[in-house]
């Protein structure tokens, strides 16, 4: 990798300096659009001590559920946890410190990292268990809660096509967090399917300008459906 190509040969290589007790965001939802393999390369490392934000942290098995069973996960900072067995196991026992945000307000503090906010005020959460511990204040008649942004040391994306330059583009539902996470990072590094010569991609179709991107790397995916429903 050398001045604006920002193409890795290998996953090793693309999470390079990552370190125990670090910060990471992980783009996707649910199974829909995740870093898979730089998740798989983070377990392989066996980093640990890691604060994890993610709109949900995959299943058991498979995506960010991996990182719970070596316990390399510390803390959790997500909009739902309901399908982890072992994630619920970990959280009643003690072993792992959850922070639960609305997903609008975590896709907003993740949003508001990327563009250099430090913290917003939003009516949601007001008077809840959300609320505890956070500054209040009523703006023209309404009630808000002061929540602060997020930023990550480093920030796991999962693209469809990119350029030799790091600009990205996502496919369909896969851009959930994507974009949000791929701009909040330290170190951003995006997984592909596809890289393509610089030139390639329709300037007004790309969703993450390589402004954002440090690393990108070429790999394949199972792309596993979460839950398979099928007519009886």
């Amino acid at each position: 990798m050398s001045g604006l190509d920002k193409r890795v040969g290998s996953y090793e290589e693309a999470l390079a300096g990552l370190t125990d007790n670090m910060t990471i965001l992980s783009g996707g939802f649910g199974l829909c659009g995740i870093p898979e393999n730089l998740i798989a390369e983070i377990r392989r490392r066996g980093t640990q001590g890691l604060t994890v934000v993610s709109n949900n942290c995959g299943v058991d098995g498979f995506g960010l559920g991996v990182l719970l069973e070596d316990r390399q996960i510390r803390k959790m900072i997500a909009s739902y946890v309901g399908e982890n067995a072992l994630f619920e196991q970990q959280l009643l026992n003690g072993e792992l410190e959850v922070e639960l945000t609305p997903q609008g307000t975590l896709a907003e503090r993740i949003r508001a990292g990327g563009a250099g906010i430090p913290a917003f005020f939003t009516a949601t959460g007001y008077g809840t268990a959300v609320a505890e511990g956070k500054e209040a204040r009523e703006i023209k008649g309404r009630h808000y809660i002061l929540e602060e942004a997020i930023t990550g040391d480093f920030a796991i994306v999962k693209g469809w096509k990119a350029d030799h330059y790091g600009n990205v583009v996502y496919r369909h539902t896969a851009q959930n967090f994507n974009p949000l996470v791929a701009s909040a990072g330290r170190i951003t590094v995006v997984e592909v399917e596809e890289i393509v010569e610089p030139g390639e991609l329709e300037p007004s179709q790309i969703h993450t300008p390589g402004i954002y991107v440090d690393r990108i790397i070429q790999g394949t995916f199972e792309k596993r459906i979460e839950k398979r429903t099928v007519r009886g």
